[in-house]
């Protein structure tokens, strides 16, 4: 038996929470750190109760849906700040993810039934995301439930419609990302369920089609938001919903966010995320690690090369898999060897 949801997402969780003393710690962060705080969506009303992002050093507030104030780099000294009950550092959750190769083949996309009506409430998954985070009470054909006219911002990118086939629902990470990183272990039930998940906002988005395309199956080593006002909550998310449902990480995906979370987005506070509504396995697999340690610290997870000149002007090229700076995405026929010839 694989695991109950409560052992599944509780390792981690419960760690979070001990640390975090079920109530508020102190912790050091720039004096201009990105403090992110998501609240749940609601499904039962419309953009009253959309997603909030709080940047704390700056003191203002706006809606996730759009846009993430990203604070700038702090001039002098740091400020002790509370975190609060509930929260962790986005950099302490991603610590508990496990990290390791990928699983290879066997997806399709029919594996995960998606925009389904799990919670009966007569309207899809993708259109109650799209009443949830438009602007303006969504304008809904009430048979069916069909959602006409609304206002959307793309966190990804910017872009505002009010029209809804502009727009698509994206699974943040993406249905053949999630399979490959765990959900192939999962039983039919658990990946109809992540693939319509609404107990989560971070789960589902939506987003221009033209965002959408570009990410299409991509972590964040290989496609980050156009929006750069977007990366610290996307990575935010991200780290959230791996460590929710319990899923891997490869070295490229965990070096590359773990770079931006002690850069870009040093300090940047997340919700910790509650169990998934369905018991998922427990991530398992040969030459695991839980964060990267266990001796892997030097592997490809440390070092990032943009694309195949910078390996080869750093003499790093060609890069084999578990070599320093290896990832998929330089490795264009996936033989295992990046930048070769």
């Amino acid at each position: 038996m694989i695991g109950t949801r409560r052992a599944v997402a509780s390792a981690a969780i419960a760690v979070l929470l001990t640390a975090c003393g079920g109530g508020s710690s102190s912790v050091t962060l720039p004096t201009a750190g990105v403090v992110v705080s998501t609240t749940k969506k609601s499904t039962s009303t419309p953009a009253s109760s959309t997603s909030s992002t709080t940047v704390v050093a700056s003191t203002s507030t706006s809606r996730a849906s759009t846009t993430s104030s990203t604070a700038p780099v702090g001039q002098q000294g740091t400020t002790t700040t509370a975190v609060p009950s509930g929260m962790a550092l986005a950099t302490e959750l991603l610590a508990t993810v496990v990290v390791q190769n990928e699983h290879s083949g066997g997806y399709s996309r029919s594996l995960f039934p998606h925009w389904l009506d799990l919670d009966r409430n007569g309207c899809s998954a993708r259109e109650d995301v799209l009443i949830d985070e438009s602007l303006s009470k969504a304008q809904v054909d009430p048979y069916g439930c069909k959602v006409i006219e609304g206002d959307w911002v793309s966190v990804y990118d910017g872009e505002e419609t009010t029209t809804p086939s502009e727009f698509d629902v994206d699974h943040v990470v993406a249905l053949k990302e999630a399979w490959d990183s765990g959900a192939w272990e999962w039983s039919p039930t658990a990946r109809k369920l992540y693939a319509n998940d609404l107990t989560d906002e971070r789960t589902l988005r939506a987003v221009t089609a033209s965002s959408n395309r570009s990410k299409s199956d991509k972590d964040p080593s290989n496609w980050l938001p156009p929006a750069a006002s977007d990366l610290c909550r996307y990575l935010g998310d991200w780290v959230s919903i791996k460590v929710r449902w319990n899923l891997t990480m490869d070295q490229s995906e965990f070096g590359r966010i773990r770079n931006l979370l002690q850069s870009d987005c040093e300090g940047l506070l997340v919700r910790i995320p509650e169990p998934p509504p369905v018991d998922v396995p427990i991530a398992s697999g040969d030459g695991s690690t839980a964060g990267g340690d266990s001796g892997q610290s030097g592997t490809s997870g440390d070092v990032y090369y943009a694309n195949c000149s910078e390996a080869r002007a750093a003499g790093a090229a060609p890069i084999r898999t578990g070599e320093p700076g290896y990832r998929t995405g330089l490795d264009r026929d996936r033989d295992g060897v990046a930048c070769e010839g």
